[in-house]
Order: structure tokens, then sequence, then C-alpha cells
């Protein structure tokens, strides 16, 4: 009997075994990087190895050899940055959870010897796990649901690091734009603020006109050390996305954020988009398949949580006899008299209904969200065209009129410097609403694609253990 056990448990095993997974070459970052390109279009590395950090390291040095692009500034930052590689270690655990959820129990052989008086007594036991066997598919479907739940995650860390990189970009250039705006003005302020004191000495300036122009010339002062500590803060937000030390800190950007397109985009079925394309839906959506399979096997095993069968094979030896062996098989199963099961299933089945309303709940924000990006997006767009084809051009008409009639002494220096207060507030403002567009540009992609920072309780994966089979694990 014992050795006819422990063959039925071998080719249990092996049945077991045929069914498997097996570890990935590349823990599951193919589906990461299709998921990803389709975006985002960049590459994407999960260092492991020492060659692979070189490489890296040299891909990194050459893209900062150069003046940092939004495109460039992204790529470095999927390359560079260690939280991001930390989310691929999550996958490669979770892979690893795969692989063992996917493995049979081992089988427990146990000896015990006993003797006394010259009589000994020898037993051999061969314990398994049958429902644990019995259960194996079903646990490993499971288990290969989470995985690529995993995956997806480690997909949305991915956009996430790219739209914040974006936005950090955007806000950087904008900051070194205002800077450069800001310094002319200060030095075209501070030349009148000379002048006007020059004449209040002779007397062709009263008190009033001077200190209006001090007051500019200190008010734009002021205002060009805000910028600089803005555009340094942006700066060093934006080293921290992409994961540079203090040898990479000198990286160059652009002093202007590039123009406007001609035209913006048309997306009349982004709703629809951003439901498909969304990847913390898809996550929602896989941990409701994974929860609706837990459920069942949870109703299946509600009566039995325990079933081993153990072979056993007894040798005794006995002084005043010849020696014999018995053989017999041991079962063990527990008694639904006071917990049917009933408590399991009625956690598994409220925490599918809890994980069916998140995902109604966050589809229907998906759409909401979608919307309402399109919505910022083509205002943005629209005030930015406005300064771009309207304001500025007219201010330069002015600024160039005002200046004819200086020069024909039509009108005296403090107009043509109440024109200069007027012109620069002008083009802030023009600055400030291309970096409005742009970052609105890149929150229109993440309402379609996902990427955005994670909304309380919309992408966590809820916890299926109350669903899952007790003891039915390794």
């Amino acid at each position: 009997m014992a050795q006819y056990f422990a063959r039925s448990l071998l080719v249990l095993g092996a049945l077991g075994l045929s069914g498997c997974a097996a570890f990935s070459p590349d823990s599951g970052m193919s589906a990461v990087s299709e998921l990803t390109s389709q975006t985002i279009r960049k590459d994407i590395a999960f260092v492991r190895t020492a060659e692979g950090a070189g490489a890296v390291d040299a891909r990194v040095r050459q893209l900062l050899s150069r003046t940092l692009t939004e495109e460039t500034a992204v790529q470095l930052a999927l390359l560079n940055n260690k939280g991001l590689q930390a989310a691929y270690n999550e996958l490669a655990l979770a892979e690893t959870d795969l692989v063992e959820q996917s493995l049979p129990s081992n089988p427990v052989f146990s000896v015990s010897r006993i003797s006394g008086n010259g009589a000994s007594e020898i037993e051999r036991q061969v314990v398994g796990d049958i429902l644990a066997l019995a259960t194996l598919p079903f646990r490993s479907d499971i288990a290969r649901e989470r995985f690529r739940q995993a995956q997806l995650r480690a997909a949305l860390a991915t956009l996430r690091l790219a739209t914040d990189v974006r936005r950090a970009y955007v806000r950087a250039v904008a900051g070194n734009e205002m800077v450069v705006l800001l310094t002319d003005a200060k030095a075209t302020a501070e030349s009148t603020a000379q002048l006007a004191v020059k004449l209040g000495e002779t007397g062709s300036v009263n008190k009033l006109d001077q200190a209006l122009e001090q007051v500019f010339y200190a008010e734009t002062t002021a205002d060009l050390a805000t910028a600089r500590q803005a555009a340094t803060s942006a700066r060093d937000r934006l080293a921290r996305l992409m994961g540079l030390w203090d040898d990479g800190l000198d990286f160059r950007l652009p002093n202007q954020l590039p123009p406007l397109p001609r035209r913006p985009q048309a997306l009349p079925s982004i709703e629809a988009d951003a439901v498909a394309h969304r990847i913390d839906l898809q996550i929602a959506r896989l941990e409701l398949t994974a929860l609706a399979k837990s459920l069942n096997l949870t109703e299946a095993t509600r009566f039995v949580t325990l079933l081993d069968l153990a072979g056993i094979s007894r040798r005794t030896q006995d002084p005043e006899g010849a020696p014999f062996r018995e053989r017999g098989f041991d079962v063990q199963f527990q008694i639904p008299i006071f917990d049917g099961g009933e408590v399991r299933v009625r956690q598994a089945a409220e925490t599918y209904n809890l994980a069916f309303n998140r995902l109604t709940e966050r589809a229907v924000n998906v759409r909401s969200e979608a919307r309402d990006a399109y919505r910022v997006y083509r205002s943005s767009y629209d005030i930015a065209s406005h300064y771009q084809r309207e304001i500025i051009p007219l201010r330069k008409i002015i600024t160039e009129e005002m200046q004819l009639r200086f020069s024909s002494m039509q009108v005296d220096i403090f107009a043509l410097l109440t024109e200069a207060r007027q012109r620069l507030a002008s083009l802030r403002g023009a600055i400030e609403a291309r970096q409005n567009f742009l970052i609105a540009q890149s929150e229109l992609q993440t309402a379609v694609n996902g990427g955005g920072a994670p909304v309380s309780g919309g992408d966590n994966p809820t916890n299926i253990a109350a669903a899952a089979p007790a003891d039915g694990g390794h």
C-alpha cells in the first residue's frame, strides 16, 4: 500500500509539474515593453547584470552629451531611474510567486524508530496534500492572472515616470525662458531707474516719477530672483526623475519652449479610447477575473479544506519471534461541524463585489477624466495661440510705434517705460500659456493611456486572500 501510494504521489506530482510555469528569460519585461512602446515609443531596460549596467551608463552619457529635448529626457529617465528599476524588481518577484503557485506541494517523508526490551519498531510514512494537488490547476490559473496584473503595474509605473518627466521638463525649460526674459527686463529697468535719478537731479523728473521707476526696478529684481529659484527647483526635480548624480547635474536645457503645433489634435472618440486603452482599467479587469476564479475555487472547497493521505510501512523486530512488516494508510480530513465554509464564501463574494464596484467607478471616472483633459487641452491651446497670433504681434507693433514717437519727441521716456511694463506682462503671460498647453498635452496622453498619479482605491489590487481556499497554498 505504501509503495502504491508513493507511486501515486509521483504520478500526481508529474501531472502537476506538466502544467508548471517556468521563469522567463526577461522576467515578463517583453509584455511591459510592448505595452509602453505603443504609447511613449521609448526603450526600457531591466538592469540585472554588470554588462547591462555598463550599456545603460554608456547610453546615458551619450544622451547627456547634447542639449536635452523632452523626448531624450524621457528616454534617459526610463533607463536611469532607480525607482523604475525597483518596480521592475517587483515584477520579477511576482514571477516567483507565479512559479511557486504552479508547483505541487512537496510530499513529506518521515521515519521513526522505537525500541525497548530488545524489541524495535521502524515506521516510514509518505504524506501528501491531496487537496493541494487537486486544486493546483485552479491556483496556477489565478497566479497567472495576478502575474499579468504585475506586468500591467510595471507598465503603469513606466508611463507615470514618463509623464512626470514631461511635466518637469516643461517647467524647467519654461523657468529658463522666464529667467532670460526677466534678466533683460531687469537690465532695462535698471538703466531707466538710473536715468530717472539723473533727470531728478536736474529737476526734470519729480519724486513720484523717480519712485515709480525705482519700484519697477525693485519689483523686477524680486521677480527675477523668484524665477531663478523656480527654475533651479524645476531643474533639480528633473534631475531626480532622470536619476542623475552629481556628475550628471550639468546637463544642458534649451532656453525656450518649443513652438505651438499648427493645429490641435481632434479626438472625437476620446472617451472610448480611454476606456479601451487605460492600463489602470486593464489591471482592475484582470483583478475581477482573478477574483471570480478564486470565488469559484472557494465555493468548490468550502466543506473540505484539509485532505492529507499518508502511506505507512512499519517493520517490527521482536527478539522472541521473526520480524514482520505492516503496511497501511492514514487519511486526515477536516469535519465541517462548526465552520461549513460559509464565512470564507461570504468573504470571497464580498471581495468580488467590492472589486466590481471599484471597476465600475473607475470606468466612470476615466470617461470624465478624458473629457476634462481634452477640454483643458483645447482651451490651453486656444489661449496660447491667442497670445502667439494676436497679443504678442500687437505688442510688437505698439513697441515699434512708441519708439518711433519717442525718437521724434512725441512721447516722453515715461510713456515708453509704461509700454515696456505692459509688454513684459504680455510676454510672461505668453510663456505661461505655452507651458500650460504643453503640460495639458501630456495630461491628455495620460488620460487616454494611463500614467497619471495613482487614485485612492483605483488601481491598487484587491486582496484576494479571503477568496483563496484555506490551507490550499504552499
